[in-house]
């Protein structure tokens, strides 16, 4: 059997240890990618300590969800991608599926797309995860349009994505966070609101004439959950993806306002090519590459073959 070099999880919140494994090989449905950059998110760190209810992974196990790397075999019953081809997306590091910290991955192809030309490794395993959770609230679940006001709590990763999505389908964009984080949040086209500065009431009032915002987007739970709920608009819309806590819903009632969940685990079969267009590179243009890459998911979505990806995470190169 041939081997391959990987980080291995053997105790949670421990160091990960590299060793030897066998070499998947690919299954019905399946490709084995020659893995060259992994995405690292929030999500793969509580994995590591144990701390991800919903999302266990029994040890020892490669963690790893975001991926991008090139097409060593091609399993049974895959038309859709060839050897040599560059790609990314989805692979496990959850529910005992191996993950991306590995050198090979035997992957589900329906969890893949090819790889923008002009995307270099590190920046597409960036995207996946936090950006099909920034669609799926936004448009899938909103279905966000020009003209309405967006307020997004927490300008993190899946934050970013939020903003930049909500700029690129004509929203008008305002961000909460500390002031720090000010000019990133203007960069990408929104307008910073430092919660150390001002309370809920008070930007609700200075933005909108007290009448509040038409969607919310909190990005970050507990009280950024309580302040979406008393952010929004009447008849407005809230929605989280870590709505978890336990909340009062009475603000919401009062406004006969709705809310609803992200689960994050949308990421259906489809082909995408986001370069051309005004895209550059993910570092070097976020706003560029959102209204792109909108552009180019709006079309997809139209042919029933949705892709969604997610931006800026911490990434690291596989380079054994």
């Amino acid at each position: 059997m041939t081997k391959m070099k990987a980080a291995l999880l053997e105790a949670y919140d421990q160091p990960f240890r590299i060793t030897e494994l066998d070499r998947p090989v690919p299954a019905e449905g399946e490709v084995l990618v020659r893995i060259a950059a992994s995405g690292v998110n929030p999500l793969d760190s509580k994995i590591r300590s144990g701390k991800a209810a919903h999302a266990r992974h029994p040890l020892p196990a490669v963690l790893g969800i975001d991926v991008a790397g090139t097409i060593e075999q091609v399993g049974p019953g895959v038309t859709s991608f060839h050897v040599g081809e560059e790609v990314y997306g989805m692979t496990g590091g959850v529910g005992s599926v191996q993950g991306s910290l590995a050198q090979y991955a035997a992957i589900d192809a329906r969890l893949l797309a090819p790889k923008p030309s002009n995307f270099s490794m590190r920046e597409a395993a960036a995207l996946p995860l936090t950006f099909i959770t920034a669609w799926e609230g936004l448009v899938d679940r909103i279905d966000l349009q020009p003209g309405q006001t967006l307020l997004v709590i927490g300008s993190g990763g899946v934050g970013m994505n939020v903003i930049q999505i909500g700029v690129a389908l004509g929203a008008t964009v305002y961000a909460v966070d500390s002031g720090t984080k000010a000019d990133t949040i203007r960069s990408l086209g929104a307008t910073p609101i430092d919660y150390q500065e001002q309370a809920v009431e008070d930007y609700v009032k200075e933005h909108t004439n007290g009448k509040g915002f038409d969607v919310v987007y909190d990005t970050i739970g507990g009280a950024g959950l309580d302040a979406a709920f008393a952010a929004v608009t009447r008849f407005g819309h809230v929605t989280s993806c870590l709505g978890w806590g336990a909340h009062s819903l009475a603000p919401l009632s009062f406004k006969g306002a709705s809310y609803s969940g992200v689960a994050r685990h949308m990421f259906l079969e489809c082909s995408s090519l986001v370069s051309g267009g005004s895209g550059k590179t993910f570092s070097s243009d976020l706003r560029a590459f959102s209204e792109a890459f909108y552009i180019t998911l709006r079309r997809l979505k139209e042919t029933a073959t949705a892709l969604y990806h997610c931006g800026r995470s911490a990434c690291r190169s596989r380079g054994w």
